[in-house]
C-alpha cells in the first residue's frame, strides 16, 4: 500500500472541494498534486511525474488563484485563526510558482524531496494541504498534524537564528513560533532606480514635516527647485500634505518620522556616508538631507545606482521585523523597550517591507503598504 493510500484510505469519501482535487481518473495509484513554491525560481521537476501545467506571477490568473486558494485554507472547520493557519496563509501571500501533475504513490518521496527543494506546499486529492513529508498543516476539516512544518529557505533559517542571537537581552522575548522573514531565493527587490526616486521623495515629506512642526512654513518651493525628482515620485498622500497649507498634526509628525525610512533606502542604496546606526537613536537629519539633496543634484546618479546585495537587506528586515515586534509586544504591557527607538524601528521595517515585498502582495504601492506582525 502507497504513503497515500495509507494516508487517505483507498475507497474513503473525499470532499467535493473542486474537480481537480480528486484522484485522477482511471488510475488508482496516481494523485493530482498542486504543488505551491515561494522561490522566483523552482529547481527541475526532477521525480516521475506527469506534468498538467506550470505558471507563474506573470500570468494574468494567478494572483485570484492564490487569493482563492487563500481562501479556502481560511475557511477549513471553524476558520480559528492558528498560528499554523496564519503561517500557511503567509506562505501562500509569498507563492511565486505553482505547478500541477500527477504522482504516484512510489515516487511521493521523491516529489517530497523536491517540494523541499523548492520550498513548496501541496495541495492533495483529499482537498489538504501537505509539507514535504505528506504530513498535514492543514485538512478539509481545520485539522492540522503535530509534525506538519511549513517549509523555509535554509539562509532564511539561518538569519533569523543569528538575529534571535543578536536581540537576546531584548524584552518581551519573541516566541519560538516566529518564523522566518524571506530567503534570497523567494525576495524581488524593487529597482535601484525606484527605491532612489522614493527616497528623494521622502526627503521631501520628511524636510516639509520639521519645518511645518517648527512653525517655519512651507518648503516646497525650494524643494522643486533643489529636488524635483523628489517631487514628481511623491504618493498621492504626499503630494496632498505637500500642496496643505495648515496639515493636521498627527500626519505633519508622521512624515518627520520618514526622515528614518530615508536613511534606510539611503543605506538600501550605498550612498556615500549612510548607516542605519543603533535602532535607539535617530539619525541626524541635517547631514541626511544634504546627502540627499546632492544626490538629487547628481543627474547620472539613477543610471550608476544600485543596490547592496540581498542578502545584507534580508538581514536588515529581518532584524527590524523582529524589533518591531518587540517594540508593539512592549507598548501592550505598557512599557516602552530600553534599547529601541519605536519610531525609528517602524520607519525601518516600513521601508524595507516595501522594498522587499514582504507581507505585501507583490507591486504594493508605498501608501498602501503594512507592517503586519
Amino acid at each position: 500500500m502507497g504513503i497515500l493510500s495509507r494516508i487517505f484510505g483507498r475507497g474513503a469519501a473525499k470532499p467535493a472541494v473542486e474537480a481537480q482535487r480528486g484522484e485522477v481518473e482511471g488510475d488508482d495509484e496516481s494523485w493530482l498534486v498542486n504543488a505551491y513554491a515561494t522561490l522566483r525560481e523552482v529547481p527541475p521537476l526532477d521525480f516521475p511525474h506527469r506534468l498538467i501545467n506550470r505558471r507563474d506571477l506573470t500570468d494574468p490568473e494567478m494572483a485570484g488563484h492564490l487569493e482563492g486558494f487563500a481562501g479556502y485554507v481560511m475557511g477549513r472547520g471553524d476558520g480559528r485563526m492558528t498560528a499554523q493557519r496564519y503561517h500557511l496563509w503567509r506562505h501562500i501571500q509569498r507563492v511565486r510558482n505553482q505547478a500541477s501533475f500527477t504522482v504516484a504513490d512510489e515516487d511521493l518521496p521523491a516529489m517530497g524531496a523536491w517540494a523541499r527543494r523548492a520550498n513548496a506546499v501541496l495541495f492533495f486529492p483529499d482537498g489538504s494541504v501537505r509539507d514535504a513529508d505528506m504530513n498535514a498543516l492543514i485538512t478539509a476539516d481545520g485539522s492540522t498534524d503535530t509534525a506538519a512544518a511549513l517549509p523555509y529557505p535554509p539562509d532564511a533559517l539561518e538569519r533569523r537564528t543569528r538575529t534571535l542571537a543578536a536581540l537576546e537581552g531584548f524584552t518581551p522575548k519573541q516566541p519560538a513560533s516566529m518564523p522566518p522573514s524571506l530567503g534570497i531565493g523567494e525576495v524581488e527587490l524593487r529597482p535601484a532606480g525606484e527605491v532612489l526616486a522614493r527616497a528623494l521623495g521622502l526627503i521631501c515629506v520628511a524636510t516639509q514635516g520639521e519645518s511645518m512642526g517648527k512653525g517655519d512654513g512651507s518648503l516646497l518651493t525650494k524643494l522643486r527647485e533643489r529636488n524635483p525628482a523628489g517631487i514628481a515620485a511623491l504618493t498621492p498622500r504626499e503630494q496632498a500634505f505637500m500642496l496643505a497649507e495648515a496639515p493636521d498634526n498627527q500626519t505633519t509628525v508622521a512624515m518627520g518620522w520618514r526622515y528614518e525610512a530615508v536613511n534606510i533606502l539611503a543605506w538600501a542604496l550605498s550612498i556615500d556616508g549612510i548607516e542605519p546606526g543603533p535602532a535607539d537613536r535617530i539619525v541626524d537629519a541635517g547631514t541626511l538631507t544634504l546627502a540627499m539633496l546632492k544626490s538629487a543634484q547628481d543627474k547620472d546618479l539613477p543610471a550608476r545606482v544600485s543596490l547592496r546585495p540581498a542578502a545584507e537587506i534580508l538581514d536588515a528586515l529581518d532584524l527590524a521585523w523582529r524589533q518591531h515586534w518587540i517594540v508593539r509586544q512592549a507598548r501592550q504591557n505598557g512599557t516602552e523597550p530600553v534599547g529601541l527607538d519605536g519610531g525609528v524601528v517602524m520607519e525601518r521595517h516600513f521601508a524595507l517591507n516595501w522594498l522587499t515585498g514582504f507581507h505585501n502582495p507583490p507591486g504594493t504601492l508605498w501608501d498602501d503598504t503594512d507592517t503586519p506582525s
